[in-house]
């Protein structure tokens, strides 16, 4: 076994292992990258076919990132955020404002000007404040804080109440729900799997049906070889529980504080993707009773949901001059504005961990007062705003933005989408969903009963171990498996990524048999 691997087996802890699973074989010890290849300690070669879990968007050894990053570091690679600004982190959170609001540059200033002089109160919300942290889990632990506390004083004095304290609020998410590991967020989630284990820890929130058309129980479509979403026969039953969901809750005299969701597409819960028109019916609903939007778009975020429909070859040079191509945020390709848009993974380009809450200027005015008031929001983190952070995710927006990058985005989606219409050929997927450069395969006993495999039986762990002894890396989520291949992933490696999958679940199905 190579030296490396030992000392992994001796000493560490992998996140979401089995380690009993993992100390029976030598584990792939990764030592370098160019691209979409990673190169392992024994000099073998795998394609990351799911962008270092759902991180790196321009591949491995990027030129332009790693210049951003040598650049800062021959300045200063971090500096305290408590009680000081800094370079990198005051120029990105510019961007981000400017870029979550869909508006050409300068005008992100203009609009705080504006905002301050109370021209745009009765406007949809707009994100124009930034509040940085460290990964997905602590980017929602801010807003969720955040919606906390601003709800209890603002519904306090709406009530007349002498304290906030007597206003309680709760927290509505998705069925199948996966926030983060924070006790905030695992509070939020709602993946037995995951979650059961703290229960005596996580305040109560509640849940509602997710739209999982495949195996919805409204859907009265008989499976068929394609996305479910195409041929379901409902009558979106999971819209009217999320309003029935909310109008009971207005009964109590204590509605929702807020409504936390990811946008188009629900990524640790399955890869369940949205329907559309859902997103913006449940959005509606939740505005009508009085909730924040906070939309989770740790995973969704930086162009992962794509640029526009499928396309072909010819129409993909006039995708780059299309304004929608330009939205990074599923949320502004729907049109929503939500109060708090949560960002991390792809930020830095999956080079530096680094995450970000952006909320509006309501929001933020609830927290002015006198230092003696204590209308501080108390939280923070040691690398707040890090500089090589910074640097590292103001050069990947810069690439994002360029005609080629969203050419290329817009490329590989399609070819993506004509990769896996031969996997309707197997008898074990159920269901290919997908949504922009984010796909879920899921994996079933029989595609005419959608019978689920049984925990026992690993079938996605068991396909995924296949897909590496063919080169090719991912890791599933249950029964599916996940493809979300950096942004420069080529039409060849693409193609690799899938033969590996549809041959991996054929021998899985073979082994089974005998």
């Amino acid at each position: 076994m190579n030296k490396l691997a030992q000392l992994d087996q001796q000493f560490v802890w992998h996140p979401f292992t089995q380690m009993r699973d993992w100390l029976r074989r030598e584990p792939i010890v990764v030592t370098g990258g160019k691209g979409a290849v990673l190169h392992d300690a024994k000099g073998r070669e795998y394609l990351d076919a799911n962008s270092s879990i759902w991180t790196n968007l321009h591949g491995h050894q990027h030129p332009k990132m790693n210049a951003a990053i040598e650049r800062q570091l021959k300045k200063i690679s971090h500096s305290s955020a408590l009680g000081f600004a800094n370079e990198p982190a005051s120029l990105l959170a510019e961007k981000l404002v400017r870029i979550a609001n869909n508006k050409p540059a300068g005008q992100a200033r203009a609009s705080h000007n504006k905002t301050k002089r109370g021209a745009t109160s009765n406007a949809a919300p707009e994100l124009n404040k930034v509040f940085f942290s460290d990964d997905g889990s602590t980017a929602l632990e801010v807003a969720l804080k955040l919606a906390y506390e601003y709800t209890r004083r603002t519904r306090g004095n709406l009530a007349g109440r002498t304290s906030s304290r007597a206003v309680q609020p709760r927290f509505l998410s998705l069925d199948g729900a996966y926030h983060g590991d924070t006790i905030g967020a695992v509070s939020l989630g709602h993946v037995d799997l995951f979650h059961k284990a703290y229960g005596g820890m996580l305040f109560q929130t509640d849940k509602v049906m997710s739209p999982y058309c495949y195996r919805c129980p409204f859907n009265r479509a008989q499976p068929e070889r394609t996305d479910a979403r195409k041929y379901r026969k409902c009558n979106w039953e999971c819209v009217g529980k999320v309003e029935q969901k909310f109008s009971t809750r207005k009964k109590t005299g204590n509605p929702y504080a807020a409504f936390v969701f990811e946008p188009l597409m629900q990524g640790a819960a399955g890869m369940i993707p949205q329907p559309s028109g859902w997103l913006g019916q449940v959005t509606e609903i939740a505005r009508a009773h009085g909730a924040l939007l906070i939309a989770d778009e740790v995973m969704t975020g930086f162009g992962r949901t794509g640029v526009t429909c499928h396309v072909d070859d010819k129409a993909i040079a006039k995708i780059a001059d299309q304004p929608a191509a330009a939205k990074l945020f599923a949320t502004a390709r729907v049109g929503l504005a939500p109060d708090f848009l949560c960002v991390a993974k792809g930020l830095t380009g999956g080079y530096l961990p680094m995450a970000a809450t952006l909320t509006t200027r309501k929001i933020f005015n609830a927290f002015l007062g006198e230092y003696e008031e204590l209308k501080t929001f108390f939280h923070g983190h040691s690398f707040t705003g890090n500089q090589l952070g910074a640097a590292a995710a103001l050069a990947s927006l810069e690439i994002l933005q360029t005609r080629q990058s969203v050419r290329q985005r817009a490329r590989l989606q399609g070819i993506l989408h004509q990769e896996l219409q031969s996997l309707w050929t197997l008898p074990t997927i159920g269901d290919i969903r997908q949504v922009g450069l984010v796909a879920g395969i899921e994996l079933v006993k029989s595609w005419r009963t959608r019978e689920p495999f049984a925990l026992c039986e690993r079938a996605g762990i068991r396909v995924c171990e296949a897909m590496a002894k063919r080169g090719v890396l991912t890791r599933p989520v249950g029964n599916v498996i996940v493809l979300m291949p950096p942004y420069c992933t080529t039409r060849a490696q693409l193609h690799k990524m899938v033969s590996a999958l549809a041959d991996s679940v054929a021998e899985f199905s073979k082994t089974r048999q005998t």
